[in-house]
Order: C-alpha cells, then sequence, then structure tokens
C-alpha cells in the first residue's frame, strides 16, 4: 500500500467522482482509476462501487475511509515534526565565544536580532584551539578569535578581521604604580613579576605582552600559576605594595570585572592590542554567516572586509 494510493482513495471518496478528484490531484483520471485498483487488488477487495452511474464506497470502503484519512494525516504530522526541526537547525547560529568580549558581543548580539530576529544564538565558550577545531569538524559554526589563527590550527578556515582589543594592565592598587597620572609605560613594570596563562592556552596574547615587553627593554619576570583569571585577580589584589604582580586583560572585559583591590591602568605603548576576528570554513558557510557579519559592522568600531577576495 502506497501514501499516494490511499491520497487518490480519500478524494475520490470526497468527491465520488474520479474525474473531479483527477482534477484536484492534477493527474489525468486514467491515473487515479489505475492506483485505485491497485489499491484494492492488494486489500483484496473493492473500495468503490462502480455499478450505478454514481460512484459510491462500498461497505468496506466506508470502514477503510477514517482509517486512510488517519494515515494521510500522520504523515502530515511527521512531514511537520520534520520541517520544524530542519528549521530549527537552519535557524541556530552555534557561535564560539571566549572570556573578555564584554560590551562588544553584546552589540553584535544585539545588531544580529534587529538584522535576523529568526536566527537563535547558541554561544559556546571554549579555549582559542578549541574553538578552532569545532568550528572545522561542523561542531560550531563560526568562532570568534583573538590574534592569527596557529600555524598547527586546522586548515580549511579562514578569519575575518572585525575590530582592535587594546589591553589594560592590572596591579594591586595599592601599588605604587596604580596612582601613576595617564597611561602606562612597560618599562615601569619591568621589576614586577608577570602573571600570564600557558602559551598552550592563549598564544597570540602571550606572544604579543612578552613581545611588546622585549621591545621596551626588559624580560618579564614570570611570576606564579593560577586557574583562571578570577583566581589571578584576586592573588593581584592580595599582593602588598612592594610585592606586586601584574597581568592584562582587555579593555573591553574590565569594565565587568568587580574587583576594587585591583586597578586597571591603559598602555602607552604602542600596539597593545589584539584583532578580534570571525573564524570559519572555507567551504559549507552557515545560513547564518551573512546577518552575522552584517551584526558586526554594524557595531562601533568594526569593519568587515570582502569576503571573496
Amino acid at each position: 500500500m502506497e501514501l499516494r494510493q490511499v491520497r487518490y482513495f480519500v478524494m475520490v471518496a470526497q468527491e465520488l467522482h474520479f474525474g473531479r478528484a483527477a482534477e484536484k490531484l492534477h493527474i489525468v483520471q486514467s491515473a487515479v482509476s489505475q492506483q485505485i485498483r491497485r489499491l484494492e487488488r492488494e486489500l483484496q477487495t473493492e473500495l468503490f462501487d462502480r455499478s450505478a452511474r454514481q460512484v459510491r464506497l462500498t461497505a468496506v470502503g466506508e470502514r477503510f475511509l477514517p482509517e486512510a484519512r488517519a494515515l494521510i494525516a500522520a504523515e502530515q504530522r511527521a512531514r511537520a515534526v520534520v520541517a520544524e526541526v530542519t528549521a530549527g537547525r537552519a535557524a541556530t547560529l552555534r557561535l564560539g565565544t571566549s572570556t573578555g568580549l564584554g560590551a562588544h558581543l553584546d552589540r553584535v548580539l544585539d545588531a544580529l536580532a534587529g538584522i535576523a530576529p529568526e536566527i537563535r544564538v547558541e554561544l559556546v565558550a571554549a579555549r582559542a584551539g578549541e574553538r578552532l577545531d569545532l568550528v572545522a569538524s561542523g561542531g560550531l559554526d563560526a568562532a570568534f578569535l583573538r590574534g592569527e589563527p596557529d600555524d598547527r590550527g586546522p586548515d580549511g578556515l579562514r578569519s575575518v578581521p572585525l575590530w582592535q582589543d587594546p589591553l589594560v594592565a592590572v596591579l594591586p592598587a595599592r601599588h605604587p604604580l596604580a596612582a601613576s597620572p595617564g597611561p602606562l609605560a612597560l618599562a615601569e613594570l619591568a621589576a614586577v613579576p608577570l602573571v600570564l596563562t600557558a602559551r598552550r592556552n592563549n598564544p597570540a596574547l602571550v606572544d604579543l605582552v612578552v613581545g611588546a615587553c622585549h621591545d621596551a627593554g626588559f624580560t618579564p619576570s614570570p611570576g606564579p600559576a593560577y586557574g583562571s583569571l578570577d583566581d589571578t585577580l584576586t592573588a593581584i589584589g592580595a599582593a602588598g605594595a612592594t610585592d606586586g604582580l601584574w597581568t592584562v586583560v582587555y579593555a573591553s572585559h574590565a569594565a565587568r570585572l568587580s574587583t576594587p583591590r585591583v586597578a586597571f591602568l591603559p598602555f602607552r605603548h604602542p600596539g597593545m592590542e589584539l584583532t578580534t576576528s570571525l573564524v570559519v570554513r572555507r567551504t559549507d558557510p552557515p545560513a547564518g554567516l551573512d546577518p552575522l557579519l552584517r551584526a558586526c559592522a554594524a557595531t562601533d568600531r568594526s569593519t568587515v572586509p570582502d569576503l571573496d577576495r
């Protein structure tokens, strides 16, 4: 039994006329008659009484009609479920993020909601290398990344530059440098131990800070390692004025860190900033990529280059 045959049967039963049923089905009458005959042969009974001038349902046809309608309804429900799931996937943008995007991410999401309100964004926080792997494997549709992707990262990705994220220094609030007027010179931190994440976690950030220190004429003295940014800020805030520690955070994130025992100081040193890019696959880009790029372009300090280059 084919669903097509069942649909034809229901239409003929509704019209009680093969010609009118064929018209509503947009096929020729002979095709309707042929499929009904095949259905009857499979069921080994007649569903219509064709002996009179008017087509009528047989007793078996009368009993079969509600079941046939139930089959058609079940098919429609099954199709609707598949369509709903497919549409939900298409409208979901899985986006990799990291700590520190701050107000940038808020502005992008607000702009995206205005441009494409049908798109649901699923944010996934992961380390830089993990984000790249997830984009390459299809686990993420796109991901924000600061700095250039590592050469050892997966192939088949491209990065679209978006905006510059300046860094600020973090010192104990009672450290003498915290009271310095104006931006901080890197050379002033030469004697203060630097707390940074391991390079494998964020090579772009570590290379930038250590390279800038070298340019300023010193090699930073490594401070103790902590498991998280919160732990690092707590340790810096607890350090004394003479045995202080320092680290860096993104200026966009500093405003959200409620830690009164530390001070956030801008750098005088040029180049203390990283480019934030959107990383996507070179082939099979996500359906929501264009609205996402337009949302990034709509935020301040954002630029989106030509993707066809």
